[in-house]
């Protein structure tokens, strides 16, 4: 495991010596654009498994993506080698089909603190809610970015976060009520408090994640990588790919449905993942929105 082998997997080039905001972004961008969030082990017969130095292999070597236990936790070790200081925080996914936060702690994030300001550096929640640049952990501020319009509020020491969304243009209309698209202007995305965490503190949501019949992650094979101007999503059978902004505050979402022969050379040409084993696509609707 060393920085120059995940500096070449993410095509990263800048400095490796500054401890500033700027060096930070841009790590946290190249790494964002480089490596997917995506689950397709659970659905070709792989266990994830949170080692890091299984992490490592997986993403840098095999040039595979993960979930945030993995993204994140790859990124965390990266900035503490670096000489950030980074530390590991515990967040509470909101479901929007439910109205609710989830009641287990499944979301591993990244807090860094710059000059005595703290910022949250999250790698790992992919679609339209990845941030892309560093947020700083303030309450009620609105921070843009491209994606769109993030704000923390804190309340009795938890923090939320929510993503306001511009409108959207979708030249496929037979999509325009799609499950996976976000209905809403403003969505909460999650809740944590600043309490430490550690990897050992989601194993076993790593397991339950992988094989509960109730996990999102089972209901739904899952790729997303960000890109220079929007992202693009794997969904089952689903690619998705949005463009933001691309007029006046309006984002552009195509979409398209794949045929099986198809799956696996679109995860190379517009993911550059190959898989070693065979994927069986899975979307169950109504668990996903981008």
């Amino acid at each position: 495991m060393n920085l120059e082998e995940y500096f070449a997997r993410t095509g990263y080039k800048g400095s490796l010596e500054k401890q500033d905001l700027e060096t930070l972004t841009d790590i946290f961008q190249h790494h964002i654009r480089a490596v997917p969030f995506e689950n397709l082990s659970i659905h070709c017969g792989e266990k994830i498994t949170l080692e890091l130095e299984h992490v490592y292999n997986k993403i840098v070597r095999r040039k595979r993506g993960g979930w945030c236990m993995e993204n994140n936790q790859l990124l965390g070790w990266v900035l503490k080698r670096l000489g950030y200081d980074a530390s590991f925080l515990g967040a509470y996914v909101f479901n929007p089909h439910q109205n609710a936060y989830a009641t287990i702690m499944t979301h591993l994030l990244v807090k860094v603190v710059l000059d005595g300001k703290a910022y949250i550096v999250d790698g790992g929640f992919g679609v339209s809610y990845q941030m892309w640049q560093p947020m700083e952990l303030v309450s009620g501020k609105d921070q843009p970015q491209a994606p769109g319009i993030f704000r923390f509020t804190e309340k009795n020491a938890i923090w939320y976060l929510e993503k306001m969304r511009r409108k959207q243009y979708i030249p496929n209309q037979n999509f325009s009520n799609s499950d996976l698209l976000e209905k809403k202007e403003c969505r909460k995305v999650y809740m944590f408090s600043l309490e430490p965490r550690t990897v050992e503190d989601f194993h076993f949501q790593c397991t339950y994640l992988q094989t509960s019949p109730n996990s999102l992650f089972t209901k739904k094979s899952i790729c997303t990588l960000q890109t220079t101007d929007g992202f693009r999503a794997l969904i089952g059978w689903t690619l998705t790919e949005t463009t933001y902004n691309y007029k006046e505050n309006m984002d552009l979402v195509e979409f398209v449905t794949l045929e099986d022969e198809e799956v696996e050379k679109t995860l190379k040409e517009k993911f550059n993942i190959t898989l070693d084993r065979k994927l069986v696509p899975i979307n169950v609707k109504g668990f996903y929105t981008i």
